[in-house]
């Protein structure tokens, strides 16, 4: 078992604020993806965060995303599309997320939104 997996979310979650802020992207925005990717709207997302919930228990209790499949490319060197542990993919796809919001790609974009 991987160790991110029983890592906590609020542990790492100032991280990726820190990162997209420096990006000049909001926490709203992030909190938005996140929402996106799990179903957890501000207040579910908080209630993970103070409990110390770990990755395992947070995506456990998560509803993907069905668009989540359409989320693709590389993460630490790693295609998210080709990671065969469904809880470590579904990680990466957060990750991915994440750096997608940090490099300025649009909202839509990013939240796999369908051209209409």
């Amino acid at each position: 078992m991987s160790r991110i997996f029983t890592t906590s979310v609020a542990s790492v979650y100032p991280h990726y604020v820190t990162k997209v802020e420096r990006k000049g992207r909001s926490k709203a925005e992030l909190d938005q993806v996140i929402e996106w990717l799990t179903g957890f709207d501000d207040r579910a997302l908080q209630r993970h965060l103070d409990a110390g919930t770990s990755f395992e228990e947070f995506f456990a209790d998560a509803s993907l995303n069905p668009s989540a499949g359409q989320i693709t490319g590389v993460v630490c060197g790693v295609r998210v599309e080709d990671v065969e542990d469904p809880l470590m993919q579904r990680i990466r796809y957060l990750d991915k997320l994440v750096d997608e919001l940090a490099k300025g790609k649009a909202m839509e974009k990013v939240l796999r939104s369908p051209v209409e």
